[in-house]
């Protein structure tokens, strides 16, 4: 027995099945700790900004490449779009913090993300915000450098940090928007190298309609 390939598409919807781009998650995560954050540490935190009038972010970094394409777009059957881009290869990482309304604060750097680039950005933040900064963060090694405890400490609680379970960033929604700007953002005509090599910049995020869904942990039952 054989079947076309046409035939074996209709099949597998039949059976309830769609091609579809998997989640990648870290085999090394523990999903007992992921949970437990999510039903116990971060209710007590949200409960202690709302006490405290504090605003809390989640933060994470991404990276942009200009040899990174993505996306499709509509053409002919049998003729293939062609896209011009820049031959050049260049990339552009960028830190971001967003909160559970969509507001989103970023800054873009070249090379390394180091301990004095997240202070930079915090302090970015500090001023950006009315009252405590309430930010969210994974284990990266920046995060808990020891300069960046003495800033939080010289904040005198103006900035607190919490840190997510290891190997569990699909718990903050600012690693959907690295993966969206991953995608969507290189994934169009590439910008040329002295666009992209911009300075550094903060932003708000697009209306709340556009921005990144937010996981579970930040809509309300």
């Amino acid at each position: 027995m054989s079947l076309s390939p046409v035939s074996v598409g209709q099949l597998l919807r039949t059976l309830g099945l769609s091609p579809q781009r998997p989640l990648w998650r870290a085999w090394q995560a523990d999903p007992d700790a992921v949970a437990k954050w999510r039903a116990e540490e971060f209710p007590a935190i949200r409960a202690q900004a709302k006490k405290a009038g504090a605003t809390i972010y989640f933060a994470d970094e991404a990276g942009i490449r200009s040899d990174y394409h993505a996306g499709t777009t509509w053409a002919p059957v049998g003729r293939t779009p062609v896209v011009k881009a820049t031959g050049a290869r260049h990339s552009l990482n960028l830190v971001s913090a967003v909160t559970a309304q969509g507001m989103l604060r970023f800054s873009t750097y070249t090379g390394s993300f180091t301990a004095e680039r997240f202070i930079e950005f915090c302090q970015q933040l500090l001023h950006d915000t009315d009252g405590p900064v309430y930010l969210v963060v994974d284990g990266h090694p920046t995060h808990k450098a020891k300069i960046a405890k003495k800033f939080v400490a010289d904040t005198e609680g103006r900035l607190k940090l919490f840190v997510l379970p290891a190997y569990s960033p699909h718990s903050t929604p600012t690693n959907g928007s690295g993966r969206t700007s991953n995608t969507t953002g290189s994934g169009g005509p590439a910008s040329r190298p002295r666009r992209l090599h911009s300075q550094r910049h903060r932003g708000a995020a697009p209306p709340a309609e556009h921005a990144p869904p937010c996981p579970g942990i930040l809509r309300r039952p």
